[in-house]
C-alpha cells in the first residue's frame, strides 16, 4: 500500500504517518488541507507483514516512540502529535 497523495502547494516532502482511527492525526490531515499544502499520508494500522514492518521501520527513524501523526518535511524536521503552531510555522 504506497502512500496516497493529497495535491497542494509544494512546500517540499512532506509525509504523515498516521492511524485511521485517531482523531489527531485527522486533525492534522485536516490543517495540512486547510494551508493548502501537498502532501502524503499513510495509515499504518491498515498495513499488514513486510508492508507494515518496512513503515514501521520507517517510522521509528523519525520517532522512536512509534507514536501518531508523525509529520516528517523534507527528511529532517518531525512534528510528533497534533501540533498546530509547528505545523503552520515549519510550513510557512
Amino acid at each position: 500500500m504506497p502512500m496516497e497523495h493529497v495535491d497542494g502547494n509544494d512546500k517540499g516532502e512532506v509525509k504523515l504517518f498516521a492511524l485511521s482511527t485517531c482523531g489527531w492525526c485527522k486533525k492534522t490531515r485536516s490543517l495540512l488541507e486547510e494551508l493548502n499544502v501537498e502532501y502524503n499520508y499513510i495509515y499504518v494500522d491498515l498495513l499488514d507483514g513486510e508492508e507494515r514492518n518496512e513503515i514501521v521501520e520507517e517510522v521509528k527513524k523519525y520517532n522512536s516512540q512509534l507514536s501518531f501523526p508523525t509529520l516528517v518535511i523534507n527528511g529532517e524536521k518531525t512534528i510528533v502529535g497534533f501540533n498546530e503552531d509547528g505545523i503552520r510555522e515549519a510550513l510557512s
